[in-house]
């Protein structure tokens, strides 16, 4: 089996990184303290020559049609596999966990069809208030109006990747949860990834703070463009009228 942990940085998928170590999944050969696969440069090189299929056509909306007709470009494939080399080599229960693969999702998808994807979603208002390594898209490549409130930066970013995920057509295994019902709800929610995975999985000391931070937040941390994807997700709790 190999799996891969799909969602923005501060979505919380160290929790699910760390899930799946301790149950027994190699999850590359070196891993940091958020349960980051390491290095990532390969891979964050992936993110930009992935960016360049995809065209910005203004506003908050970009076009990722091509990514979905076009051949993949052999030099992606190459930094993917170099990243992964220690996980391709591996036989048994494998995957890797990285913020950055969300970047990349459709291709990934069309490397791995037969891989396990858990789709790990957080309410947006928690995941904008600490600073990530992708807030400037930027940095990837990817186009985006230009901002000076570092806030929205952090908030375009979030669904850029968001409508990234929403646009790929979903592999066979994919499976989406909610940090907050991992966090809270644990008993609950471990059996629906047992199932997916179809290994038994350790559970690991969480912490409920972190859920709702928002709540406590001084900052700007709400958006209009926000709202569809808050209230597919069950988040409307706070919504404005």
């Amino acid at each position: 089996m190999l799996v891969t942990i799909i969602g923005r940085g501060h979505s919380g998928t160290r929790a699910i990184s760390h899930t799946l170590y301790a149950s027994g999944v190699f999850m590359g050969s070196t891993i940091n303290p958020s349960g980051d696969k390491v290095p990532p440069e390969d891979l964050y090189e992936a993110c930009r020559v992935m960016a360049r299929y995809v065209t910005w056509t203004g506003g908050l909306h970009w076009d990722f049609s091509r990514l979905h007709t076009v051949p993949l470009d052999p030099e992606f494939t190459r930094l993917v596999e170099s990243y992964l080399a220690d996980v391709l080599r591996r036989d048994g229960h494998r995957g890797w966990k990285l913020p950055e693969t969300t970047l990349i999702f459709p291709w990934i998808v069309r490397m791995f069809p037969d891989a396990h994807y858990i789709s790990w979603i957080r309410d947006p208002r928690d995941c904008i208030i600490g600073a990530h390594l992708t807030d400037d898209l930027h940095d990837f490549g990817i186009d985006y109006p230009p901002v000076t409130d570092e806030r929205e930066r952090r908030a375009i970013s979030w669904k850029y990747q968001y409508d990234l995920v929403q646009a790929t057509p979903k592999p066979a295994r994919f499976l989406a949860v909610r940090y907050e019902d991992f966090i809270l709800r644990q008993e609950e929610t471990l059996p629906k990834l047992e199932a997916f995975l179809g290994i038994p999985l350790a559970r690991i000391v969480v912490r409920p703070e972190p859920v709702g931070r928002w709540r406590r937040d001084p900052g700007r941390h709400y958006f209009e463009f926000f709202r569809e994807a808050m209230v597919a997700n069950g988040y409307t709790e706070g919504l404005p009228d």
